[in-house]
């Protein structure tokens, strides 16, 4: 099985451009090589990683990157977010994202970005604004907005089999979550 330094490996080879690509082609990598981890880790396992801040982002890479490629616009996308964000806030109060460099601090944060619950949308907001002000921020903030509208992700809808609202499905044909990050206000960083 995998351990808390390949995956930190494998994310920072993939790097920023890689990230956020959605690729079928990483999708599935990230699959073959970790799903298993994931599985183990879903089930609780790998609870001894929170205790270093690389294991606690690995674990957290884990739980909340890896299933939203793992299985892309399926219900699992998600289901381990509340694992990812419990991890994230316990590594956080131990002051592991604080030992760990842009770009990868911000997988500590991530957690509350993609959370459908209000509280842990201006949590997030918050910790950007103060650990990794910029283009991260804007992203918070347009995250933060869209759950103050909706309650939740509207885009998950079909994922998650939810029944979208018609203010929810104007708001995609609208142009959805990129016309949010757009409406947000330029951030400079510190």
């Amino acid at each position: 099985m995998a351990t808390a330094e390949d995956v930190i490996r494998f994310w920072e080879e993939i790097g920023p451009g890689g990230w956020y690509s959605g690729t079928a082609e990483l999708d599935e990598r990230v699959r073959a090589q970790f799903l298993p981890l994931w599985q183990y880790a879903r089930e609780g396992g790998l609870g001894g990683w929170r205790d270093t801040a690389r294991g606690a982002l690995a674990l957290i890479l884990v739980l909340d990157q890896f299933p939203r490629n793992m299985f892309r616009d399926h219900a699992d996308s998600f289901a381990t977010d509340h694992q990812a964000l419990a991890e994230a806030s316990r590594a956080i109060a131990a002051g592991h994202d604080l030992t760990i460099l842009p770009p990868m601090q911000q997988f500590f944060y991530l957690p509350f970005m993609h959370s459908e619950d209000l509280v842990a949308q201006n949590r997030g907001v918050a910790l950007f604004a103060e650990r990794m002000p910029g283009d991260n921020l804007r992203h918070a903030r347009a995250h933060e907005a869209v759950i103050a509208r909706f309650g939740r992700f509207p885009w998950r809808n079909p994922a998650l089999g939810r029944v979208s609202t018609g203010e929810e499905l104007a708001y995609l044909e609208a142009g959805g979550y990129a016309a949010t990050v757009k409406e947000m206000p330029g951030i400079e960083p510190s």
